[in-house]
């Protein structure tokens, strides 16, 4: 799936461009001049990991085709507090309208990238992947997912159609984890995988019986997790999950797991900091 596609960038620039300009800017309008011009530098002041500027790119071009955009860095650069990360020519209409837009994806965007790469560093020499899950902002889904890839994640399924996930909830109204996975099994495509998520080894040993793709480790000790991976061996891929925060990585990571999903990846992430500052030409 195309992360950046532009008809869904497009759509998500006006709608926040309604929801903060709607009418016009009342400040912007009564103080600067139609044909004013300006030239504006995007810095970094802090260190992190850069995702969006294809995405504040499109802000200030949408607002104004004929914008000039230079990159000082390229998406996914380490930049430390103080470089330059991009410049941009415009209306200067254009540049005070589109300030806060193109800041608020930019920095949401490299807070995440910023985050996952923190996280992919722990794992560096282990044969596990860092996963992020569906605890994104709605409508932001895909430009959420796009960031985690640029700080070094993997994408774990998109929504609710590419991944079947059997969860408790699922496994009750069908009488048995063996029973919830036959009858999503006859009622989906082939193609698309089975994850089921288990609390102990008892559950991962049916859902191992029932032909699961992947198994879900939720909330288990590193003991426990341990134990499943070696019963579980390669005739499914491991997933765990449940408060899996930096200082636990490297500890889940040595017990074997395919995959780790940390959903603070885009649930609660913290903006990188990237300040605008516009000259007049």
């Amino acid at each position: 799936m195309d992360l950046l596609n532009k008809e869904n960038i497009t759509n998500l620039i006006e709608i926040a461009l309604k929801e903060d300009v709607s009418s016009g800017d009342v400040t912007t309008n009564a103080l600067i001049p139609e044909s004013s011009m300006a030239k504006a530098t995007l810095t970094a002041k802090a260190d992190g990991v850069i995702a969006g500027l294809p995405v504040a790119e499109m802000v200030f071009k949408h607002l104004y085709p004929e914008t000039k955009w230079l990159e000082h860095v390229k998406e996914g650069d380490f930049v430390k507090k103080g470089d330059l990360i991009a410049s941009v020519e415009s209306s200067f209409r254009v540049l005070l309208i589109g300030e806060r837009l193109a800041l608020n994806f930019l920095q949401r965007m490299s807070g995440i990238a910023s985050e996952t790469n923190k996280y992919v560093k722990e794992l560096e020499g282990f044969n596990t992947q860092l996963l992020d899950t569906r605890k994104t902002v709605p409508c932001l889904r895909l430009l959420d997912k796009y960031s985690v890839k640029t700080g070094g994640g993997t994408n774990h399924r998109i929504g609710l159609f590419d991944l079947a996930m059997i969860k408790d909830n699922h496994i009750k109204i069908a009488g048995g984890i063996i029973n919830a996975v036959k009858q999503v099994r006859a009622n989906i495509p082939s193609d698309i995988k089975i994850e089921v998520e288990t609390t102990n080894l008892e559950e991962v040993k049916l859902a191992l019986e029932a032909g699961a793709d992947i198994i879900m480790l939720d909330n288990m000790t590193n003991e426990e997790m341990k134990e499943a991976v070696d019963t579980i061996g390669d005739k499914a891929k491991t997933e765990a999950s449940g408060n899996m925060s930096i200082p636990r990585l490297k500890g889940v990571a040595a017990t074997g797991v395919n995959f780790i999903s940390v959903g603070a990846l885009t649930h609660s992430v913290c903006a990188l900091d990237i300040s605008m500052n516009i000259s007049i030409k």
